[in-house]
């Protein structure tokens, strides 16, 4: 190089006399010269270009994750677009091997179609869609999923994806067979028609050749589907794999609540954002800009804003300068504003949970559905989220193994990532030896018969990538789920202290009736006199307010029996009361009072004296297998087999009412 900079900076002039070119300047023309050179090789990238190459941020990393990822994201957008219409889902999802790992995939749904012109840009354009800038609850937010999945079914068989889509009853169907031009980031239409689609009144079909790999087992697309049908109990769900069949069937006729769009709150804005707010804003003054475009903000919060900011309130929002606006971000963060509106999230509800959980679980016959918690909305960063908890306990579940976890944001199942996931590390901080599940060295993931489910629902769930598979470590979110799991832990700490006492005492009384009639009998032979009455002496040894339930499931109906029986000293007077849903009730004998969340019945009873009620109630497998008892108005330490009633007994049924 030394050599070649040398020569190069003797050279000769036109009159052939040596001219002399000092070595900066060579070195400047070479810099120069090379700068220009980079210059040529930098090019514009699209983000379907971006999303080709770095496939795995998506979620197409791996043969068994790619076929998942497909399926997830047809069936949110479908679920959603059935939503938004106010149609109960009816999902079918397709998957036939065409060759060695290439598979096709069919995902249909009964939702309103989509307009022809709009077609190639839902299924073709990433990042369109028209949920990105909405501030609710949604499935599907950046516009990426389905047009990354004909995006990555293009890139690895190279075949277009067919859409058949069909917007009203007697209409033709729209038939579209497309690409994706990733330089450009635009949809290629390879071919178009249309057809006749008798299968349904409206709806839409996506057919997609991918690569990849079918597996069994807790990352599979049987396991999505299961826990979607979990959390979205107002679907029905047909799964064709290879020649099976599966289906899941709504256990509820209810569409979640339909949520409302909101505007941005102050805690939560950005000084980007902001600044990008003012220059585009139509407001003339800012304290009108602050109460136009910002939710929760009030003409005082507003004044208060811009006192704390000193800046004019009727400064022009366009005027504003960037240290202004600085000042203004900070001020947000001081002044006390409410918590952004929760009717942009749609909870499932407890009583849904519970729903959802018996419809797909009853294969492990459950002893126990500890009741669910949903939490009261909080807010992260101006970002509205409420945080559901389920728990199911015993039957047939291992007892030595971890307990299985089922997370879910925005009731969209989370099968990847668990370590990494704040739902995970939420459970592993919980003390779960205390609420009798077996817990190693008093941290990290319980083991025991049971299964633990945990739903965040948010206007923007912080995910850790775009793939969308574990929930980022929010201070906030951690600190709610840890709350809903301790209330459900604490329901379960009752439900074994309920269980193991109830079996001593009737291990206690089969003894204690065994024993006492035999001691009667031989004391009364020996003393020649007839064998006297022991309900008085039983009553005495037991000292227990007996309240037992049993059940038989037949044909879409149970047939139930509540028993109490006083094997107190003194005559009990209190209240029972069964959780039970009013619309299931076929007959009660005898009647008792609606009371609640469920029926209410007065007892007086006498030492010795039982009681029995009896009911016949309408339900599926497993609702009424174990039922919720409570007692109020007796001593909680002499009772076995119902707990003390809670406190939001009444309340909680309103808040039910309101989530469905």
């Amino acid at each position: 190089m030394v050599l070649f900079l040398n020569v190069l900076g003797a050279c000769f002039s036109p009159c052939g006399r040596n001219v002399y070119i000092s070595m900066p300047y060579v070195q400047t023309m070479l810099n120069e010269n090379i700068a220009e050179v980079l210059a040529e090789r930098q090019k514009e990238i699209s983000v379907s270009e971006f999303f080709e190459r770095n496939k795995h941020v998506l979620g197409f990393d791996s043969p068994v994750k790619s076929l998942i990822t497909a399926v997830k994201e047809g069936v949110d957008n479908a679920l959603d677009a059935c939503e938004e219409a106010e149609i109960l889902p009816d999902l079918t999802v397709e998957i036939r091997k065409v060759e060695r790992n290439e598979y096709l995939i069919a995902i249909q749904d009964n939702g309103p179609g989509i307009v022809k012109r709009n077609i190639p840009k839902v299924f073709g354009q990433l990042l369109y869609g028209s949920r990105f800038h909405a501030i609710r609850q949604s499935r599907g937010q950046q516009g990426i999923g389905i047009s990354g999945v004909v995006m990555y079914s293009q890139l690895t068989t190279g075949r277009p994806a067919r859409i058949l889509s069909k917007t009203a009853k007697k209409m033709a169907a729209n038939e579209v067979f497309l690409s994706i031009d990733t330089k450009h980031n635009r949809p290629e239409v390879v071919k178009e028609d249309v057809v006749l689609w008798d299968e349904t009144e409206h709806g839409t079909r996506v057919e997609v050749y991918i690569k990849g790999r079918l597996l069994k087992g807790r990352q599979s697309v049987y396991e999505y589907l299961r826990r979607t049908a979990i959390v979205n109990p107002h679907a029905r769900i047909i799964y064709e794999e290879e020649g099976k069949k599966y289906i899941f069937e709504r256990a509820t006729d209810k569409l979640p609540k339909k949520t409302v769009e909101i505007r941005p709150h102050p805690y939560g804005v950005e000084l980007g954002t902001l600044l990008k707010m003012l220059k585009h804003s139509k407001n003339r003054q800012i304290n009108a800009f602050l109460m136009n475009e910002f939710s929760r903000v009030s003409a005082r919060v507003a004044e208060d804003i811009c006192s704390a900011a000193e800046i004019d309130p009727k400064k022009k929002p366009k005027e504003i300068s960037t240290d202004e606006a600085k000042k203004l971000v900070n001020a947000m963060k001081k002044v006390k504003i409410m918590a952004p509106p929760s009717d942009c999230l749609s909870p499932i509800g407890a009583h849904l949970i519970k729903k959802g959980l018996r419809n797909v679980l009853d294969e492990y016959s459950p002893e126990y559905y500890v009741p669910p918690i949903t939490r009261e909305p909080a807010v992260y960063s101006g970002n509205p989220f409420q945080v559901e908890v389920g728990m199911v306990y015993g039957g047939n579940l291992p007892k030595d193994q971890q307990v299985e976890i089922l997370r879910f944001a925005n009731r969209v199942p989370l099968l990847y990532q668990q370590g990494a996931c704040a739902i995970t590390h939420a459970i592993e901080r919980v003390k779960w030896k205390q609420y009798g599940l077996e817990q190693r060295s008093g941290k990290g993931i319980p083991a025991g018969p049971a299964i633990i489910l945990v739903h965040v629902a948010s206007t923007r769930v912080p995910f850790t990538s775009e793939a969308k598979e574990a929930v980022a470590d929010i201070p906030e979110i951690i600190e709610e789920i840890d709350k809903g799991l301790k209330e459900c832990a604490r329901h379960l700490r009752l439900h074994i202290k309920k269980q193991e006492k109830k079996k001593k005492v009737r291990d206690k009384f089969e003894i204690v009736q065994k024993i006492i009639p035999e001691i009667a009998k031989k004391s009364a032979e020996i003393v020649g006199k007839p064998v006297p009455p022991i309900d008085k002496t039983i009553t005495k040894i037991m000292g227990v307010l007996w309240v037992d339930y049993e059940s038989k499931y037949a044909k879409g109906a149970f047939d139930a029996k509540i028993t109490v029986i006083n094997y107190m000293e003194k005559k009990a007077k209190f209240s029972l009361y069964a959780e039970i849903e009013k619309e299931d009730i076929a007959s009660i004998s005898p009647e008792g009072t609606p009371d609640g969340r469920g029926i209410r019945w007065e007892l007086k009873l006498e030492p010795t004296e039982s009681f029995e009620i009896s009911l016949k109630l309408r339900g599926e497998r497993g609702d009424y297998s174990d039922m919720e008892l409570y007692t109020d108005g007796v001593n909680q330490v002499h009772v076995v087999g119902a707990e003390p009633l809670p406190g939001d007994w009444t309340l909680e049924k309103t808040k039910i009412v309101e989530v469905n």
